[in-house]
């Protein structure tokens, strides 16, 4: 992932917990502040979210494998074959949205590493007179220590010793690493950034126990603003270096090392299944909301090859061997989990839902143009410096994956316009699946949404402190990076990157039923929470929204 802060001085803006204030007011007077309902049609769901995972690999993996436990999966329950997740297609962005039923402009979140044009620079300790802006990142680099697989908590043993992680993860987050609110001048933890609740606040205020396990210690913010819906959040760091493997290469470097990580997160929710919590330590009950994320197909679509096995496709659509591999990996995970149901007697109580945060781009090989975004950045800063002689780099922060995310530190019409046109004017060379050249227009764009257009995009007000200034669709097949090193990203608007597989199996659906009218991964949400009794508007991104739940009959 290609990541650009030119000026990493400032922080968001503060977004203090809107829904957990009015559910607690609710539950002080008396009232059932999720609006629980006498009977749900499930006691338990369990999400899983598969990155990367399109529909079309589904589709592909059930005509190859239809006596797998993908397949039986699917014909337990519905299968929404038209769904998409949320632009931009990032796991931030997507994640929040399965368990708030909101996209970016409701949340606040647009990505994993973002800018804040209201909140203070990390450290700040006299907020009096600090200028704000800054970078918010949601990745590894919030860890105590990113460099070990517990995120700094100093366990012996690892990574074998893993599943001894704390299920508090907000305590291995570096609170000095954290954007500061200019109002308190304290931290601003990820739970705090996100604007709306979650189906864990929801759940946690009505009495349930819940669970999840994923790859950052930053997936704090799922907890919601209460800062405390996960009971359990196990979040072993995936960019931590992986033993055994090459030294300096990450979990993800290698799909087998990937495997190997996603297997620990798998144990985690087998244990809970089982009634305990992740470490298999304490009796805590089976969770009514739990799950995990896996990573092992998102990594064999970006890497080109692995162990003699080339990843990515091999032709539209068309999984290789190394994604193909991932996929038998999945579905044997897949199946574990859903073995363990029957064998504890809960799959007649339990409505497993399988989905992905994002898709991946291009399927097609053929298509993948590799752009390096580092000189783009550094012309586009040259020409506004050189038009305007003492100004600083306009820039501020940039995430560049297969779309274009700019904040700016001038946000006047006339600094997104001159970005915009600078941008589409841009022509060059960047390289083919076989790392021959290939020439690009535009700077790999189909389309800019800048200043108040790109706050009408996401639904928001101009000015808004978190929106992207720029917002770059990119041309099919573009991948920003240097190098040979990815054949495929996500976070841009493509079919490749937004058409993901939407599951409900087991408690509460019909079996064998196919529906192809359009659906959207953040209606997720408001179906939890229908599943399990609870009142979908509790949800206030679900208000905001009118977010549906999802048909099932």
């Amino acid at each position: 992932m290609t990541r650009r802060s030119v000026r990493l001085a400032a922080v968001l803006s503060a977004t203090g917990a809107l829904a957990a204030g009015s559910l607690s007011q609710a539950y002080a007077a008396g009232a059932d502040p999720a609006g629980r309902h006498q009977h749900g049609a499930a006691q338990h769901v369990l999400l899983i979210s598969v990155d990367g995972l399109h529909q079309s690999d589904l589709s592909w993996y059930l005509a190859q494998h239809p006596q797998s436990a993908l397949a039986r999966l699917v014909n337990g329950g519905v299968q929404y074959t038209d769904a998409g997740t949320t632009t931009p297609s990032d796991s931030f962005p997507g994640m929040v949205a399965q368990v708030t039923g909101g996209g970016p402009g409701t949340t606040g979140v647009y990505y994993d590493d973002t800018y804040n044009a209201a909140l203070l620079p990390a450290g700040t300790t006299d907020c009096k007179g600090a200028k704000p802006g800054v970078e918010v990142d949601l990745t590894e680099d919030l860890d105590k220590n990113k460099d070990s697989i517990d995120a700094g908590q100093g366990l012996s043993g690892l990574p074998g010793s893993i599943l001894r992680m704390t299920g508090n993860a907000q305590e291995l987050i570096d609170p000095s690493k954290l954007p500061v609110d200019p109002h308190t001048c304290k931290p601003v933890y990820p739970h705090s950034y996100l604007q709306v609740n979650t189906v864990f606040d929801v759940a946690k205020q009505a009495g349930l126990h819940t669970a999840w396990s994923d790859k950052h210690v930053a997936y704090d913010i799922l907890n919601g603003p209460s800062g405390n819906g996960i009971d359990d959040l196990f979040a072993p760091e995936i960019n931590s270096a992986a033993t055994g493997y090459p030294a300096g290469d990450d979990w993800t470097k290698d799909n087998n090392a990937t495997q190997q990580y996603d297997g620990y997160k798998v144990r985690a929710v087998l244990n809970e299944i089982d009634g305990y919590d992740h470490s298999r330590s304490v009796k805590a009950g089976v969770p009514a909301v739990f799950g995990l994320n896996f990573q092992s197909v998102s990594t064999a679509q970006k890497l080109p090859s692995t162990a003699g096995l080339t990843g990515g496709y091999a032709a539209k659509d068309v999984p290789g061997p190394l994604l193909a591999k991932a996929l038998d990996y999945v579905n044997a995970q897949v199946g574990a989990l859903t073995e363990e149901l029957r064998k504890e007697h809960l799959d007649k109580s339990t409505t497993v839902i399988l989905s992905a945060k994002h898709g991946q781009s291009p399927t097609d090989p053929q298509a993948l143009t590799r752009i390096d975004d580092g000189p783009l950045l550094d012309g586009l800063n040259a020409a506004w410096k050189q038009a305007h002689p003492g100004a600083g780099d306009l820039v501020a922060h940039s995430v560049d994956d297969d779309g274009m995310l700019l904040w700016l530190n001038d946000r006047s019409a006339a600094a997104t316009e001159f970005a915009k046109n600078y941008l589409l004017a841009q022509h060059g060379t960047g390289n083919d699946i076989n790392g021959k050249p290939r020439a690009f227009t535009a700077s790999g764009l189909t389309k800019v949404y800048a200043g108040e257009d790109a706050a009408d995009y996401f639904g928001v007000k101009p000015g808004d402190a978190r929106v992207p200034d720029i917002f770059g669709i990119s041309q099919y097949g573009v991948v920003y990076t240097g190098g040979h090193g990815k054949v495929a990203e996500h976070g841009g608007a493509h079919a490749d990157d937004l058409n993901v597989p939407l599951v409900l199996s087991g408690a509460g659906t019909p079996g064998h039923r196919s529906e192809s009218a359009p659906v959207q991964t953040k209606q997720i949400a408001p179906t939890i929470l229908k599943l399990l009794g609870l009142n979908p508007q509790s949800l206030q991104a679900v208000r905001d929204e009118h977010t549906k739940v999802l048909p099932t009959r």
